[in-house]
């Protein structure tokens, strides 16, 4: 089940809830809606790898823990911030060109995700606990054109 509110808090901020699943499509859909079409793949991206990060990692698949994304336009920024209920991740302390020549793992599973998320977005800052992740993408950036169409 998805849930959808919208409440006005210093900006328009509204707010989808579901239970940890890695079937995305609607909530992703629902997220990217005033996104410009030329940003949408790109983003869809992002977003899909941070939402499965928050299901599957921050809450073990577990029906019982929902994952909560409020999601804002300002200008030309969007934003989302992504919660969920797990116990929380260690980020590391890398600097973005340390990320860069370190990423991605060829070998195992480790830092694409991250990895990806410093590459689409604009800003990407976690909360103290790890169980919240706030992500900002300036769509009119005219040195800046999308890496997928």
């Amino acid at each position: 089940m998805i849930a959808v509110s919208s409440r006005p808090v210093k900006r328009h901020w509204n707010t989808v809830s579901f239970a940890s699943t890695l079937y995305l499509i609607p909530v992703l859909d629902l997220l990217l809606e005033e996104i410009p079409q030329h940003w949408k793949a790109e983003v869809r991206l992002g977003l899909q790898e941070a939402l499965v990060n928050a299901a599957k990692h921050g809450n073990a698949l577990d029906p019982g823990k929902t994952v909560l994304v409020r999601f804002s336009v300002v200008a030309n920024q969007h934003w989302w911030v992504i919660s969920d209920q797990g116990s929380g991740f260690q980020r590391p302390h890398a600097t973005e060109p340390e990320l860069e020549r370190a990423l991605p793992c060829e070998q195992q599973e480790c830092g694409r995700g991250m990895y990806l998320l410093h590459q689409i977005f604009d800003q990407v800052q976690w909360n103290n606990q790890g169980t919240e992740l706030r992500l900002c993408k300036y769509v009119r950036r005219p040195h800046r054109l999308p890496l997928l169409t």
